[in-house]
Formats: structure tokens, C-alpha cells, sequence
């Protein structure tokens, strides 16, 4: 085996010295009725000969980008149970949302959900022995290195799909070169991003020869026709008024949207703006918000409808985004203002939204340098400038007709990377 691991031990220990801290970090990433232990991987030993395929996403928004391959694995596997594992309560709920809809098939496999266990060696063994998996498929840059070793112990082949490494996370791993080596050592094949991210895992020890470059998995999503209901009756309710939608906003974010919002209705007073927080546990802080700032407020939550004298409708539910996208003229796409990194810029531009966002993009740059290609990307630096661009849009129908074009056009020139990845984890595991 290659790879250096008495590294893996002293990250172990650093590990064990700071699980307090640790164990404080996830205490709140909990659902009611959810056993704590399962973060130690105590879970239901799967029975023998169980076919099992696990799929590792961190959080809400991985699982937003492994629905496609959510629903082909149990399409090209219906003899094989799904288990989707997240780090954060936000993707169990996302997860969670997914295995309802699987239920509801005919044609695919069981899913279920279980949170990822803490990577201290005695539980990443305990999960991956009471698992069983057939194949273990890990999603973007999760690369926990007790549980990639406990997979290479009991002989569970390991892939990494999406595989993406920004500059600054390869400035990160690097300084752990030995420990990332060894770690790689234990991954059979990854699907990468882009060339560029290929390069970057080489860089780290990935053997070269079990890196393809398959494309972003997020230009495959298929629109929810239970979301596209949603979106069309709810756009009735709203009528013929200007609506722009802020998702996925982080802190500090949300009052240069408001901001913006209050600019824009000087000269559109009609305007709204569904406003969605990134985290739910902001929720109420950000109701807050919009009230100290004098906003007449309807709330999703509440099945509060917005009147025309409703200047903000938030979006304090899960799961729906993709819906209140649907029902805008705009989307602005959060974690763009603040050093986050973006979100995913993609979802709206599927449905023919035109697209703005801020300047931070580091986590989304392929898709970001896409989207310019054919000019189909608005970008602003801040507040007054958001305000200025919503203005500028809802004053030029062509102009939205033009960008709405582009996007779409965007994704469907880049899909084809979910059935390179399905080619590449079939060597793994033939289909039957």
C-alpha cells in the first residue's frame, strides 16, 4: 500500500485531542429522533450479503448536486440500497426530501440516509464494518482519511466523483502532503471537474492513471416537475409585478440584498423579492432583519401569501429554492458578496433565469468561466451595483430574453459528465 501511514496516526491524534471542540461543532447538526451515535458510526449492522451502495456528500448543497446521480444510481442499481451520508443536518433534511421521492418510484432502488460518522479511526471502522458497501463513492473534495482507510481494510473500492480541489483547498491539502498521499492512495478512481482540478490531485498523489476528467455533474440536473407546479402557481399569486429572488444568502449578505432591494423600489416600488437564506437555523434572525428594516414581510413558513403591499417574501423553508427560483423574472445567487466561494449558478440558469452574482466564485470558477464564455453571467461588487444591474434588467425585456438564452444554453452544451461518471464507477462495479 502506498502512502505514509503513521501520518494518518498522527492525525488521529490531533483528532482525539481536540474532539471536545469538535463534538461541540457537530452537537447542533441533529435531527429529532436521530441517534448522536451515529456520528461514532453506530449504526444498523446491514445483514450478510446486502448489496450496499454509499454515496458521502457534505452538505445541502453536494446533495443538490448529486441528484442526478442520486437518481441514476437507483435506476442503473434497483437491486441495491442507497445509502447518502452528510456531515450537516441541512443535507439530511435535502437527503431525506430525495428518499421520499424514491419511495414514490416504481423503477429505482431503495435510498436512505445516515450522518457521516466523525473520522476517529474506531468510528470510521465501526460505520464502514456495520455498512457493508459494495462501493463507496465520495463526493467533490470530502476526503476523510481514517474512513478511505477503513474502506481499503474491508475491500470496498472507493471512487471520488466531481472531484474538485480550488486553489486554495490545494494550498491546504499540500501542507498535508504525506497525509493527503496516503489517503489517495486508498481511492480506486476519481471522475474530476476539470483538467485543472485533475492536476491538482496528481500534485497531491493521486496515481495519474486513475483520474479522468468527466465534466461537473451539475450541469446534468433535470428540473423537478413537482418544483415547476409549485413555481407556476405560486408566480400566479404573485401576478405581473417585477420579482427577483436572493438564494442562498450568508451573513453580511443579506443587508447588501436589502439594501439593493430598497434601491430598487425608489424607482419600482411594485417590486419583490423572495429572499432565501443559505441556513435554516437563520431563519429567524434574518425575519428579524427584514423587520427592524421596515419591510412589509410575508413568510413561506407561515403560508403567508404577499399581497401587493408585501415588499419581501422569505423564503424560510427547506428544500425549496429551486422552486422560488421558478417563480422570479431574476436570480441573484448568494455567497457571492462574502468570502464563501458562490453557490450553485447553474439551478436558475437551467430554468431561464438571467443570472447575477457577486465576485466571490472560487468554489464555482469552471462554472463562472462558462457562463462568461457566452456572456451569460451579470456581475456586480456591491450592493448600489446590484441595485443598478436589477434596475437596468427590469427595464429591458430583450436584455433578460438574451441572458435567459445563454444560460440555458450553457447547461446544455456542458451535460454529459453524469454518464461519464456512471461509465467510471461501472468498472468498480459492473452493472447487473
Amino acid at each position: 500500500m502506498a502512502g505514509h501511514p503513521w501520518t494518518r496516526r498522527l492525525y488521529s491524534a490531533a483528532l482525539l485531542a481536540l474532539s471536545p471542540l469538535i463534538w461541540r461543532r457537530v452537537w447542533r447538526e441533529q435531527l429529532p429522533g436521530r441517534p448522536r451515535a451515529e456520528r461514532l458510526g453506530a449504526i444498523p449492522t446491514a445483514s450478510p450479503g446486502s448489496r450496499t451502495l454509499w454515496l458521502h456528500c457534505a452538505s445541502v448543497g453536494e446533495v443538490q448536486a448529486a441528484r442526478p446521480l442520486i437518481e441514476a444510481l437507483t435506476r442503473v442499481y434497483p437491486d441495491h440500497r442507497l445509502v447518502v451520508t452528510t456531515m450537516t443536518a441541512t443535507g439530511a433534511e435535502r437527503s431525506l426530501a430525495l428518499v421520499e421521492k424514491a419511495a414514490e418510484r416504481r423503477d429505482g432502488g431503495e435510498v436512505s440516509h445516515h450522518f457521516v460518522p466523525l473520522d476517529f479511526p474506531g468510528a470510521a471502522r465501526r460505520f464502514v464494518d456495520r455498512l457493508r458497501p459494495r462501493l463507496a463513492i465520495f463526493f467533490e473534495t470530502e476526503l476523510w482519511p481514517n474512513l478511505l482507510a477503513a474502506c481499503d481494510r474491508r475491500g470496498v473500492p472507493v471512487a471520488v466523483v466531481n472531484g474538485r480541489l480550488s486553489p486554495r483547498a490545494f494550498r491546504r491539502y499540500r501542507r498535508l502532503g504525506r497525509l493527503m498521499a496516503e489517503a489517495l492512495s486508498h481511492v480506486a478512481w476519481l471522475g474530476a471537474k476539470s483538467a485543472a482540478d485533475a492536476e491538482r490531485f496528481r500534485a497531491l498523489g493521486m496515481a495519474p492513471d486513475a483520474i479522468r476528467v468527466t465534466g461537473s455533474l451539475k450541469f446534468d440536473l433535470a428540473r423537478d416537475e413537482a418544483a415547476r407546479e409549485v413555481s407556476e402557481r405560486l408566480r400566479r399569486e404573485l401576478g405581473e409585478r417585477p420579482v427577483w429572488v436572493a438564494g442562498s444568502t450568508h451573513p453580511g449578505e443579506d443587508e447588501a440584498v436589502l439594501e439593493a432591494h430598497a434601491r430598487l423600489r425608489e424607482t419600482r416600488p411594485e417590486a419583490l423579492l423572495i429572499l432565501v437564506p443559505r441556513h435554516p437555523q437563520r431563519f429567524a434572525a434574518v425575519a428579524e432583519l427584514c423587520a427592524a428594516r421596515g419591510l412589509a414581510t410575508a413568510r413561506r413558513s407561515r403560508d403567508e401569501v404577499p399581497t401587493a403591499e408585501t415588499a419581501l417574501y422569505l423564503g424560510d423553508t427547506m428544500g425549496e429554492l429551486s422552486s422560488l427560483y421558478g417563480a422570479a423574472d431574476l436570480a441573484f445567487v448568494g455567497g457571492s458578496l462574502v468570502p464563501v466561494g458562490g453557490h450553485n449558478l447553474l439551478e436558475p440558469a437551467a430554468m431561464g433565469l438571467p443570472v447575477l452574482t457577486g465576485p466571490e466564485l472560487a468554489n464555482f470558477s469552471d462554472v463562472a468561466e462558462a457562463l462568461r464564455e457566452r456572456e451569460a453571467l451579470v456581475e456586480v461588487a456591491d450592493a448600489e451595483a446590484l441595485a443598478d444591474e436589477l434596475d437596468r434588467l427590469f427595464g429591458d425585456a430583450a436584455e433578460r430574453e438574451r441572458l435567459a438564452t445563454a444560460g440555458r444554453a450553457v447547461v446544455e452544451a456542458n451535460r454529459g459528465a453524469l454518464v461519464r461518471t456512471l461509465a467510471g464507477l461501472e468498472r468498480l462495479l459492473p452493472a447487473e
